[in-house]
């Protein structure tokens, strides 16, 4: 029987996290090729530090003196990417770093498995919802994003000037009766403009902003704050420590709660199932879930090299189920085809619809206009109680 009444913590980092600058700025470089090109290849890394940043990977647009152009434009990216973040620092500045780029043509062997519509890799993904929230994602992870975000915010607006681009936040949430009631413990750590700043000084400061976010009551007495615990939090983003894409996919995906297949997202075009598949896999889940299928739901699928079809699907309810797992199992591969390009086609992922996946979460985001998050959309529960 699943446990009702505990804990669980979940962490998340501002955009300009080391790390999540390298994931924006891979991400920018996908964008961009796939506006020249929906098809194009990328498989793009990033790795920051002191007044650096070296790009590299795999990249291919229909001819090869597209491809030298556009890998032109790389270090353009970078430093559009680096300003839009905010960082200004005299150890890393968008206008005084050095760009280095290292991208080459994809691998012939690897392109001839996906250009026959199979998938680019082996792999497992997995895609995960619970009702617990309006969002349909766990509540640690979710208003642990939230709260980043709007520090983001107030920065970037101008209304908080002493804060700077690199924070992470931590929330341990109390469950009862196996529902979110309220917040244990808060960790907050960001970059400010001042040594002479305390800890105090800037509790002072994002504590409104957190109370703001969080749900009515979710803050007591009891609540435990740790704001900037070290104290001064100066040197920051990757002067401080280095950065490089991919290292936070339990940040982009479900702060724990669920599986994670272990490949990253960022940098990856849509032929890559570590992304697609693990797109498809939440948009399923969600889809199950919202429909009342299930209050919660993970769905796992795996995927060999080359192969088109996913080897396996499997479907988790936690017990908590209104049909038969075996049943879920076979009604999702009938209502969307799970082949990549399947994948590609029903969330029409060819677009450049991807740095801003990089902050913030891949999940729990809300479908825009453009069709930039098309998997957190909830239009399936027609087609599931149909094919039921």
């Amino acid at each position: 029987m699943a446990r009702e009444n505990y804990v669980f913590t979940s962490e998340s980092v501002s955009e300009g996290h080391p790390d999540k600058l390298c994931d924006r700025i891979s991400d920018a470089v996908l964008d961009a090729f796939i506006a020249e090109e929906p098809e194009a290849r990328v498989a793009c890394e990033t790795f920051a530090t002191t007044n650096r940043v070296i790009v590299g990977g795999e990249v291919g647009l229909s001819t090869k003196k597209k491809t030298r152009e556009f890998i032109g434009r790389v270090e353009g990216i970078v430093r559009d990417c680096v300003r839009d973040i905010g960082y200004e620092q005299d150890k890393f500045h968008w206008e005084t770093l050095r760009v280095h780029t290292y991208l080459h043509k994809q691998s012939a062997h690897i392109a001839k498995g996906v250009d026959r519509d199979g998938a680019g890799d082996q792999g497992i993904m997995f895609g995960y919802a619970t009702d617990e929230t309006a969002e349909f994602m766990p509540a640690p992870i979710l208003y642990a994003h939230k709260i980043l975000k709007r520090l983001a915010e107030v920065r970037k607006s101008g209304a908080e000037p002493t804060l700077r681009p690199d924070a992470k936040s931590q929330l341990s949430v109390r469950y009862e009766g196996g529902k979110p009631v309220g917040v244990a413990s808060i960790v907050l750590s960001t970059q400010h403009a001042f040594e002479s700043q305390t800890s105090s000084d800037i509790r002072a400061i994002v504590e409104p902003y957190i109370r703001e976010v969080l749900p009515q009551g979710w803050i007591t007495d009891a609540t435990d704050w740790h704001v900037n615990p070290t104290g001064t939090f100066v040197i920051g983003g990757p002067d401080g420590d280095a950065g490089l894409t991919g290292r936070k996919i339990i940040v982009d995906t479900y702060g724990g709660a669920a599986p994670h297949g272990g490949g990253a997202f960022s940098g990856k075009d849509p032929t890559k199932v570590d992304r697609s598949a693990a797109y498809a896999a939440r948009y399923l889940a969600k889809n199950v879930v919202a429909a009342g299928l299930a209050k919660r739901c993970a769905i796992q699928v795996s995927y060999a090299i080359g192969v088109a079809r996913p080897l396996s699907v499997y479907v988790d309810t936690y017990g908590t189920g209104s049909v038969p797992e075996a049943e879920i199992e076979r009604v999702v591969a009938v209502v969307m085809d799970l082949t990549p390009r399947g994948i590609r086609e029903h969330l029409r992922l060819n677009r450049p619809i991807y740095s801003r996946t990089s902050a913030y979460g891949h999940f729990g985001r809300a479908p825009e206009a453009d069709g930039g998050f098309s998997w957190e959309k909830t239009d399936l529960g027609a087609a599931l109680q149909k094919a039921f």
